[in-house]
């Protein structure tokens, strides 16, 4: 089992002007087993980018370590694809040319290459259009292609960091229920950075509230609403009870943290 663990994780950055220290994670410890769907949220510079780069390789941290299925990791790798909020694709390219980025990277057969991208661009609706252009696409479309591109190279993590927080309402509702469609259908760990109280609880089985000076996972919740997002509407999930105590709960909490960071409370 390649079990995600972060183990006594801290992270701080000097800066530069002053000398000073910033606290940026302290004491984050959690284990991430294969197959969970992990959502994180919190106010603004609690840590939450900080704690994705240092899983995705591109952060060391200051002590602890980070390590999947027992092998620490001390950089980026392909058993953990990235899925930026704005896609970071090469918008000068076909779409084929863009999820076909890193296949060409390992020197991926040919034939084989083509496969995989026809497959997967059939997986999240991108079929027929993989000689389109990537600037023609629209920013849904745009996301579905990174999401492609992530999957493509079979990554045993996928890291998402705000990745639908650029999308209209619509579109955004949409590329949530197929997170979950592809969470459920490959089997991959999942981790999704997000803003948005509503996202954080429909996409995560997990949820860690994180909270800032130093950042650190204030509260976790285990919840229902991704596995019900299956079989479920996304809209009258959102119109429940539970989802709705949850939520004001949460936004109440990072209410009063905003509140003590502007030093109200």
């Amino acid at each position: 089992m390649a079990d995600l663990v972060c183990e006594d994780l801290n992270m701080t950055f000097t800066i530069p002007q002053t000398g000073g220290v910033v606290e940026a994670l302290k004491d984050i410890n959690f284990t991430l087993k294969k197959g969970e769907l992990l959502s994180v949220l919190g106010p603004s510079g609690c840590g939450k980018t900080t704690l994705l780069n240092m899983i995705a390789g591109f952060l060391n941290p200051t002590s602890g370590a980070v390590s999947l299925g027992g092998k620490v990791i001390d950089g980026p790798g392909l058993e953990r694809g990235m899925v930026f909020q704005q896609g970071a694709l090469f918008e000068w390219l076909p779409v084929s040319k863009n999820v076909d980025f890193g296949l060409r990277m390992k020197n991926t057969d040919p034939v084989e290459s083509r496969e995989l991208v026809e497959k997967w661009l059939e997986i999240v609706g991108l079929q027929g259009f993989g000689d389109t252009p990537t600037y023609q696409l629209s920013g849904g479309m745009q996301q579905r292609v990174a999401l492609a591109r992530c999957l493509v190279n079979d990554p045993e993590v996928i890291l998402m960091d705000e990745p639908l927080g650029a999308l209209d309402a619509l579109t955004r509702e949409k590329m949530q229920s197929l997170v979950l469609e592809l969470w459920k259908e490959t089997g991959k760990t999942i981790i999704i950075i997000t803003h948005s109280v509503e996202e954080a609880l429909l996409l995560g089985e997990r949820l860690f509230v994180m909270a800032p000076r130093p950042g650190r996972v204030h509260k976790e919740y285990n919840l229902p609403f991704a596995e019900r997002g299956l079989t479920e509407s996304l809209r009258d999930i959102k119109k429940d009870g539970h989802f709705n105590e949850v939520r004001e709960e949460i936004l109440t909490m990072i209410w009063n943290m905003e509140e003590e960071i502007m030093g109200r409370v």
